[in-house]
């Protein structure tokens, strides 16, 4: 056997192990699901208790810096994500969705349409968050709904929403999972 496969057998363990501890890392920052006792639910809309908080665990952090939140700390900001209409659907961008609720207790909040990979839309009119006083109704979508707000959501892509509530109230902080989450639903047949 020549001395480059003796060196090259002898690597291959060292390979493996460096592509399953890779692969491991991205799946537990991209993939895994948080601890169940950090997790808030409200409706289809998820968060942590750990973002934005010093005590956060590595992993969370590393969540956080990945897809660019900046997160602040409960006290300043919550934070909601919906990736699901309410009948459990995947949100897509090329789909109609009619997102409603009330304002939430907070000073200021908005919704914000992301694609999958964590950045804007790329919407014509620069249009990529939404927040309004009492009761809210708008569409997300390609196409623009007459008589309804609107959030443009082009190309094939997945989508996330994001809910972001800057000084919630001191009921919402000490029990984010009570906020009256906005309802997400498909307007006709997805595209």
């Amino acid at each position: 056997m020549s001395r480059l496969a003796v060196t090259a057998k002898r690597g291959l363990p060292f390979l493996l192990a460096i592509a399953v501890g890779l692969g491991s890392a991205w799946w537990a920052v991209k993939k895994a699901p948080a601890p169940a006792h950090t997790t808030i639910q409200a409706g289809v809309w998820q968060g942590s208790t750990l973002t934005g908080n010093s005590d956060a665990d590595m992993l969370t952090r590393a969540r956080v810096a990945l897809t660019g939140l900046l997160a602040l700390d409960r006290s300043e900001t919550i934070y909601f994500v919906a990736r699901t209409d309410k009948q459990l659907r995947p949100l897509r961008s090329r789909c109609t969705y009619k997102v409603s609720g009330t304002a939430p207790s907070a000073r200021w909040w908005s919704i914000t349409a992301y694609a999958d990979d964590h950045f804007l839309f790329d919407a014509a009119d620069r249009k990529f968050s939404f927040t309004s006083d009492g009761d809210f109704s708008f569409t997300t979508g390609p196409r623009e709904t007459a008589g309804m707000q609107w959030l443009p959501t082009p190309g094939e892509r997945g989508l996330e929403l994001i809910l972001r509530l800057y000084q919630p109230d001191a009921a919402l902080q000490e029990a984010p999972s009570s906020l009256r989450a906005p309802t997400i639903e498909l307007v006709g047949a997805c595209a």
